[in-house]
């Protein structure tokens, strides 16, 4: 681990992406990318942040035939791995953990009709699929007035995940860069839905692929958020292009 700590402290440039529909929905573009990395003069870190859990993140890595990520975010951001042994963050779990009622807030969403709990293996968030807005309505105001600290995120219509109040996608990946002295890394921030809302305006650049969903799209316009045209992978290329090609490297300097 010495090594790969070591190899963090030299990283100038850093790709943190979302995986589904955003690095990941466009194979050719995705080559593409990966090829315009190769060629650049500077190794290119990767950050994977994903609302996948670990086995499931691993299984998209493999079928789509990713490269390995030098630290992999999963969970919406309430678990953090390291290196090619994936260890595990435990500080980041223990802080977590620290602000997080899960069986609390279990009784809560138990009364809101409309919400059908995901059966996946996690312990740090809550999952559930959407069968009627009105209830998550319903339970981020039950949630307020039980004064039950927490995160909750819509995404994609379908979605909502409820976190520990300090988790999340942008939480994670600021507590990462901050840990490992990377914050004045060049760093680009990926994503397409509302789970990546967070860390798409966390103040470093960003892009909005072009086939990003609803919420993201409503976002006020910033100079450090690239609108893409291009879906997935090729929003990444062309965000990249902006912000850190030859003509306009310097101006981030």
């Amino acid at each position: 681990m010495r090594r790969f700590w070591l190899m963090l402290q030299s990283v100038t440039h850093l790709l943190a992406t979302d995986l589904d529909g955003t690095l990941v929905g466009d194979e050719a573009a995705l080559l593409a990318l990966l090829h315009y990395y190769s060629e650049q003069p500077y190794n290119v870190a990767l950050i994977y942040s994903t609302g996948r859990y670990l086995s499931s993140a691993l299984s998209l890595l493999e079928k789509e035939k990713l490269p390995r990520p030098d630290i992999l975010i999963t969970d919406v951001g309430t678990e953090i791995y390291y290196g090619d042994d994936l260890r595990p963050d435990e500080g980041w779990r223990r802080y977590i953990e620290a602000h997080w009622s899960p069986m609390e807030i279990k009784r809560i969403v138990s009364t809101c009709e409309g919400l059908v709990p995901q059966d996946i293996p996690v312990h740090r968030r809550l999952s559930y699929t959407i069968q009627d807005l009105a209830a998550v309505e319903k339970l981020e105001a039950s949630l307020k007035k039980a004064r039950i600290p927490h995160k909750l995120i819509v995404s994609s219509g379908r979605d909502v995940d409820i976190l520990p109040p300090v988790g999340g996608k942008g939480e994670a990946l600021q507590y990462v860069l901050k840990t490992h002295g990377l914050c004045n890394a060049n760093v680009l921030v990926a994503g397409d839905s509302g789970n990546d809302h967070e860390m798409i305006t966390l103040g470093y650049p960003a892009v909005i692929v072009g086939n990003a969903q609803q919420e993201l799209l409503t976002l006020e316009e910033h100079p450090l958020i690239f609108r893409a045209k291009k879906a997935c992978a090729g929003g990444i290329h062309e965000a990249w292009e902006h912000f850190y090609g030859i003509k306009n490297s310097a101006s981030l300097s």
